[in-house]
């Protein structure tokens, strides 16, 4: 079976090969057979009804500095895809929000993973609200009344924004911290939605589990340690990547949100747990593919194909 894909992403000269769940999802589709297109979202267009694109023709390789060709820009119709890889990183802004309008045209005629209306309707940080009896205690808000409640009863916790990602602008606040009235004020000259105020859980030193489903069903994890003087575990900010199995309370996790993830066709997704509380649903632009692959896990990137051509078939 030989699929005709676009990857919808950011520009593929910037990315690190060594850890983009993008690229090993391209190498994958390559050694499959199926032909490669590649374009940024600044290349689409709707013109009447029709959604056209300006793409590339893409090969890849596994070597860091060479990792990439692309053809000549040709003007096709985005019907003429078999599947389309929705994969550029947030922000989860308007411009975002505008994209998925532009692939709900074509899918599910063409194959859009993750579905684009589910990507625009379950951001990670209000979707998982779903769930609030699998997580800390959190709030959503930027009433400074509702968050000072929210911390005389919790003591310590973590602020983020919203729509934040990557680790970005994460914050741990303490009970009496004298830093709280400015980081405040910068957080309402900074970001207009709402922020997460979300109990701090001290457990994180140990580690913030990424787990992997594909179509429902678990796929594969990594723990992310942050390093001692940090709070933040993601990888692109010094969290240390460690092999991993699933507690029994994180598979229960899963087997809860699995359903619900088919139902939305958010086939590719990476759900955060620490020590047994769920934090984010992961849905834009998952990653930790290659980590599990390097520490001896699962090949998560085959997995999404064979459900991806199983779709298609």
């Amino acid at each position: 079976m030989t699929l005709n894909v676009a990857v919808q992403m950011d520009p593929i000269d910037r990315i690190n090969i060594r850890g983009d769940s993008t690229f090993a999802l391209l190498l994958e589709a390559q050694k499959r057979g199926h032909r490669l297109s590649y374009y940024t979202p600044d290349r689409l267009s709707l013109r009447g009804n029709d959604l056209v694109g300006r793409v590339q023709s893409l090969s890849v390789r596994d070597q860091s500095g060479d990792h990439f060709t692309l053809g000549e820009p040709t003007r096709v119709a985005m019907t003429s895809f078999d599947v389309v890889l929705l994969r550029q990183d947030p922000p989860f802004d308007l411009a975002y929000i505008s994209n998925t309008h532009f692939l709900e045209r074509i899918h599910p005629d063409t194959l859009v993973v993750n579905d684009p209306s589910s990507v625009r309707n379950a951001p990670e940080k209000l979707f998982v609200m779903d769930f609030a009896d699998l997580m800390p205690p959190t709030l959503i808000s930027r009433n400074l009344e509702e968050i000072n409640s929210f911390r005389a009863e919790h003591g310590a916790v973590v602020m983020k924004p919203l729509h934040g990602h990557g680790g970005a602008a994460v914050f741990r606040v303490l009970p009496q911290d004298m830093n709280f009235g400015s980081l405040f004020d910068m957080f309402s000259v900074t970001f207009r939605e709402p922020w997460v105020i979300q109990r701090f859980l001290p457990e994180v030193k140990h580690g913030d589990k990424r787990i992997i489903l594909v179509d429902g069903e678990f796929a594969g994890a990594v723990n992310r340690v942050p390093a001692e003087d940090d709070l933040r575990s993601n990888m692109v900010r010094g969290g240390a990547a460690a092999a991993t199995d699933l507690t029994e309370r994180e598979r229960e996790i899963c087997e809860r949100l699995g359903p619900h993830l088919r139902q939305r066709g958010l086939l590719f997704v990476g759900i955060d747990v620490i020590d047994g509380h769920l934090t984010e649903i992961n849905v834009t632009s998952p990653t930790g593919i290659r980590a599990i692959a390097k520490l001896g896990g699962p090949d998560v990137a085959a997995k999404i194909w064979d459900v991806i051509e199983a779709k298609r078939r």
